[in-house]
């Protein structure tokens, strides 16, 4: 996490940066600081200092060949820690720049400042460094939202729940907070945001940092999920200028995933949420530039450049843009279910929503790879987990490995061509019944806790007729277009029925439902861009 370089590798950092000195007790950057680069202590020592309600706490001290620095850096985002000399030094600044530079350039120091950035932030989110606190209620659908939010998108952050912390009343009278104003979200260790959607945390935390409205960007990409990153890393790395858009946290459905075992290169298994920071931090190493929580509400397909409208009335406009957005999962037709989202029902299985369950019993709801992982994450942490499927069964739907684990799992039931037919409860889901569609036979369970995996609807409203679609909404591309093509040229395999528009993963119709395939597509988009850019 503190590696020490070498006087030949700080010779070679000293064309990127510039030096300084700073006296004992100068700050060299605080709290919630941008516009600072990465210092390599050349002489002397400088100390990093960890911040909460006014008090400081010495993380590391520094001496020569060490140096500052976390995954923020890659991103201009503010800084979490304090540093400021302990005593005369002479430092090197890099800024982000030339840190760039360094990263795509020297591959040996790259991956020194990589690796040590990447520990360092899981230091930072493993003990809540910074000023960032969540007070919240285990009953509330929107501190559940929140701390998926924060947790997702790798954010340190200190969660008080209401029902479980004893001195949770003093935090609340001493920033002026009702308990009936939870969820409360303070930022900086002042600023507080009652129940504040994703997009206004975002902001608080000074996630897009950056971004600039004005400009004209290569390629858009629109969703982060497994194709959306592998977009961005690959066209990023070709030198184009990449902007993301992305409207929760990176990873898409993959990213909640609790487990993926059948993707090339990971034979242990890697979660859904590392493999997606991994690819985040990626894509930004080489350049892409992220926006968190700015969905796009409507595309302005007529010619390039483009125009994507957000949510939030900006817009942004790109010579190509693939379409990444994905698709969520279909909600049963049942008619309090918004009533229990968040407090009992759940679209994701993480460790968020599995500290909420307890040693109970619990369903899953589906037949895909996403809903086998699910069930086995959540039979390690909860009583028994039911999994209930319309089909006769798994086979046609799941992968054969995840399908031989949950027989072999004494915690799981599997209960085929069943449905849910009521919930029932207050303030959270106390009871679930469901039903035998082949018997009609029906029963009542005191389940408190639903994760809800069930076929794709693809996010394709925003796009305002401007793509052609299949009947189940899905966006058609290369040969499937027919007459919906409207250039002289044939289309590329993944181009949509605009020119220089591509999609890919989820949201494609007869797209392949798995990470790799959904990697797949994104690098293989780039390469259609790089041709349409290129003129040929």
């Amino acid at each position: 996490m503190f590696p020490k370089l070498d006087d030949a590798q700080i010779a070679r950092l000293a064309e990127f940066g510039s030096q300084r000195h700073a006296e004992p007790g100068e700050t060299l950057f605080d709290l919630g600081d941008v516009d600072h680069g990465v210092f390599v202590v050349l002489s002397g020592c400088i100390e990093v200092v960890s911040v909460s309600k006014g008090v400081e706490s010495v993380l590391r001290a520094l001496g020569r060949g060490e140096f500052t620095g976390e995954v923020i850096h890659l991103s201009g985002r503010p800084s979490l820690v304090r540093c400021r000399a302990r005593e005369s030094s002479a430092l090197l600044e890099i800024d982000r720049p030339n840190l760039r530079r360094i990263m795509q350039t020297d591959a040996v120091l790259g991956e020194t400042f990589l690796r040590a950035f990447l520990l360092r932030r899981v230091f930072l989110i493993a003990h809540s460094v910074g000023e960032a606190l969540l007070i919240g209620s285990s009953h509330s659908g929107d501190t559940l939202r929140l701390r998926e939010f924060l947790t997702r998108n790798g954010y340190p952050h200190t969660y008080l729940d209401v029902e479980r912390e004893t001195d949770v009343q003093t935090v609340l009278d001493q920033f002026d907070v009702r308990v009936t104003d939870v969820p409360v979200l303070i930022c900086s260790g002042h600023l507080v945001l009652r129940n504040p959607s994703n997009a206004e945390a975002a902001a608080c935390f000074g996630m897009n940092a950056g971004i600039d409205e004005g400009d004209v960007y290569d390629l858009i990409v629109v969703g982060a999920g497994p194709s959306g990153l592998a977009a961005a890393v690959y066209g990023a790395s070709e030198g184009l200028k990449v902007l993301v858009l992305e409207s929760t946290a990176p990873g898409g459905q993959a990213g909640a995933s609790s487990r993926i075992e059948n993707y090339l290169g990971f034979p242990t298994g890697i979660s859904g949420q590392d493999l997606a920071n991994r690819a985040f931090v990626q894509a930004e190493k080489f350049g892409a530039q992220i926006a968190i929580a700015r969905s796009a509400r409507a595309l302005k397909c007529v010619h390039s450049p483009y125009t994507i409208t957000l949510d939030d009335g900006g817009s942004v406009r790109g010579l190509s843009i693939i379409v990444a957005a994905g698709a969520q999962y279909r909600k049963p037709d049942l008619p309090n279910i918004a009533q229990f989202e968040g407090s009992g029902i759940y679209y994701a299985a993480t460790l968020v929503e599995a500290q909420l369950c307890g040693h109970v019993e619990v369903a899953v709801v589906g037949g895909g790879n996403s809903a086998g992982q699910a069930a086995l994450f959540l039979a390690e942490l909860t009583q028994h987990v039911y999994i209930l499927v319309r089909g006769p069964g798994l086979a046609d739907t799941m992968s054969r490995y995840l399908i031989a684990r949950i027989e072999a799992c004494r915690e799981i039931t599997l209960k085929p061509c069943t449905e849910i037919e009521a919930l029932e409860g207050g303030e959270h889901l106390e009871r679930v019944r469901w039903r035998d569609i082949r018997t009609g036979a029906t029963e009542m369970h005191p389940i408190q806790h639903i994760f809800l995996m069930t076929g794709a609807t693809p996010n394709t409203a925003w796009l305002g007729g401007c793509l052609a679609l299949d009947e189940k909404h899905f966006i058609k591309t290369g040969p499937d277009l027919g007459p919906a093509w409207p250039a002289s040229r044939p289309p590329f395999l993944l181009e949509t029925s605009v020119p220089g528009i591509f999609a890919v993963g989820d949201i494609r119709s007869g797209s392949v439902k798995r990470v790799a395939s959904a990697v797949g597509e994104g690098s293989m988009a780039v390469q259609f861009v790089h041709k349409i850019l290129a003129g040929s």
